[in-house]
């Protein structure tokens, strides 16, 4: 009984150590370099796994960056959203590059068909999912392209940044927004867009994506872009475009001059973080009193003219007397 015990372990014991020298020589023979400075980059990464650089991780995005290094001696196209130009710096620092600051960005809400500007013809009842709702009707409001206020944006941010206004029934973008796009991958119908931030946080994008003619557009939203040109023709920068009848401005090219504000019919260009406009002073002319209503001869008659025909009579009644 004892020679079978010890048999068995002394075959099982021998079997382990066969595998264990086969798994060496595989792990040996196919073994795969990795560069320590991918470690150190990804530890220098906010750890946010979001994806707004582009990559499915942290870790794929360190290695993207240590490739192109070694490979390209560049940083060129590759940026992390979450960490801005310090983490950058930080990453360019362990790679030994220069890395180029880049103007940070921020998500933007291209629709204001709220609850005032288009409401509702009919009543959703369903999945409550941009998605699911977008592929079967064009919105309460009846804009094809206006957002569908079922909050797959909010859903898609992990920062916290955008919340649904329940007055306007409109999402918002808050200052912790890191333009990670995730919200801009979320929404079905392309309201969101990533711009920007400006100097002192002001920026001047249009706000609607409706693509119809001036009639039907303006019939679902009093506030929808109808094409009509006068932005574009008021921008001397070039940086306002008109198809398919939408107007769209270059945040590259504006340079927040706010002409195209003044002269848009509907207002659907939109001005953030602005002081408020001073109202123009209206001139009075002799013709007109501040009511608008005409003056007569009488009232425009200074109180000095009045007086001198009076006082010239009583002179020539002291001199007779």
């Amino acid at each position: 009984m004892d020679n079978i015990i010890l048999i068995a372990v002394s075959a099982l014991g021998g079997l382990g150590l066969i595998a264990a020298v086969i798994l060496y020589y595989i792990a040996s023979k196919f073994k795969v370099f990795e560069d320590p400075k991918i470690d150190e980059v990804e530890s220098a990464l906010p750890s946010a796994n979001c994806g707004g650089c582009g990559f499915p991780g942290c870790r794929a995005f360190a290695e993207a960056t240590v490739v192109s290094a070694r490979e390209r001696k560049s940083l060129d196209g590759l940026n992390c959203p979450v960490g801005g130009n310090e983490v950058m710096q930080v990453v360019g620092k362990i790679l030994g590059l220069e890395v180029e600051a880049k103007e940070p960005m921020i998500a933007v809400i291209r629709c204001n068909g709220s609850t005032i500007h288009s409401p509702a013809k009919v009543k959703y009842e369903g999945a409550i999912s941009c998605t699911f709702a977008h592929a079967l009707y064009g919105g309460e409001g009846g804009c094809q392209f206006g957002c569908l206020s079922l909050a797959d944006c909010v859903d898609a941010c992990e920062f916290e940044a955008i919340h649904m206004n329940p007055e306007t029934g409109l999402p918002e973008v808050n200052d912790r927004c890191t333009a990670c796009n995730a919200c801009v991958l979320a929404c079905p119908r392309g309201i969101i867009e990533l711009r920007k931030r400006g100097p002192k946080d002001k920026r001047i994008f249009v706000s609607c994506v409706n693509m119809e003619k001036g009639a039907p557009a303006k019939k679902n939203c009093e506030v929808a872009c109808i094409g009509c040109s006068l932005c574009q023709k008021a921008c001397a920068f070039d940086a306002i475009t008109i198809t398919s009848f939408l107007a769209y401005i270059d945040f590259n090219k504006c340079t927040l001059c706010r002409k195209c504000v003044e002269v848009c019919p509907t207002n659907a260009i939109h001005e953030v973080n602005f002081k408020p406009r001073k109202p123009k002073a209206e001139t009075l002319t002799p013709e007109k009193s501040v009511s608008g209503k005409p003056l007569a001869d009488k009232q425009l008659v200074s109180d000095s003219s009045k007086t001198e025909p009076e006082n010239k009579k009583e002179e020539m009644i002291e001199t007779k007397e």
